[in-house]
């Protein structure tokens, strides 16, 4: 059903009835123009998107899965042509971003996307497709709505291994590796696929944070560290980026990162 969020954005002390997935998407809303994590994302789904959509002419893209609205948020600033949709599953996270950005978002689930075949240039799904139980149903929906030459960005968790109390909080599925990615593009019809993986550097960290120090924590690590945290996670990436900017790959990661286009 196509459902374009406009009423107002709820204030988070309204909202009466919240489960573990509405307190992510008001934490969300909270640090996600912030956080080290998704100023690194961002800046990685742009470097995808660019593959195929030049930056100086009016290009249609979808963020499928958009969340509270950070992403359009973001690239809608850096790359002013180009005209963005969103669709979520939340009817929450649809207000919230409808508000943030102005943009066409609407209540969806990425299995099954209200859009025609063959209208966007660009689609960016960041952390989505592992919440679905038909992965393979997300994937036929991107190339559906892709015309041809169109460029797929995708983001997911890595290794079934690194399962944590962040999965639970954030209602993941599943975990991949690059050839699961891999695999489902190219049964879906991509070609041209290229993947990698990254927070790749911090990697060592965050598997002792999730892995070996815990604690009883029961919410995800989606949360601002102290500035000068941030500020080291932050170069960190920048890191990284330089390195997958001149063409390499990272052959380990917290994240599995994909661009594929629709022949």
């Amino acid at each position: 059903m196509d459902v374009r969020c406009q009423s107002p954005l709820f204030p988070a002390q309204q909202v009466l009835f919240r489960s573990v997935n509405t307190d992510e998407y008001l934490k969300l809303a909270e640090v996600e123009d912030r956080m080290w994590y998704f100023h690194a994302l961002h800046a990685n789904v742009a470097r995808g998107l660019r593959r195929a959509i030049p930056v100086d002419r009016e290009a249609r893209v979808l963020d499928a899965g958009c969340g509270t609205g950070g992403l359009i948020l973001d690239l809608g600033k850096r790359f002013p042509h180009w005209r963005w949709s969103g669709i979520d599953f939340s009817s929450l996270a649809c207000e919230m971003a409808q508000r943030r950005t102005g943009a066409d978002i609407r209540e969806a689930s990425i299995t099954k996307l209200p859009f025609a075949d063959a209208v966007f240039d660009g689609i960016a799904t960041t952390d989505v497709i592992c919440q679905v139980d038909n992965p393979a149903d997300a994937f036929a929906e991107l190339f559906r709505t892709l015309r041809p030459g169109g460029v797929a960005v995708i983001n997911l968790p890595a290794y079934m291994w690194m399962w944590s109390y962040h999965d639970d909080a954030v209602q993941s599925k599943h975990r991949y590796t690059r050839a699961e990615l891999k695999a489902l593009l190219v049964a879906a019809g991509f070609e041209d696929v290229r993947l990698t993986h990254w927070n790749s550097l911090l990697f060592p960290l965050v598997f002792a944070r999730r892995k070996i120090f815990p604690g009883t924590t029961k919410t995800s690590d989606v949360k601002l560290s102290p500035a000068i945290v941030e500020i080291f996670f932050r170069a960190v990436t920048s890191l990284e980026r330089a390195w997958l900017a001149i063409g390499g790959r990272w052959a380990w990661g917290l994240s599995v990162f994909a661009t594929a286009r629709k022949p």
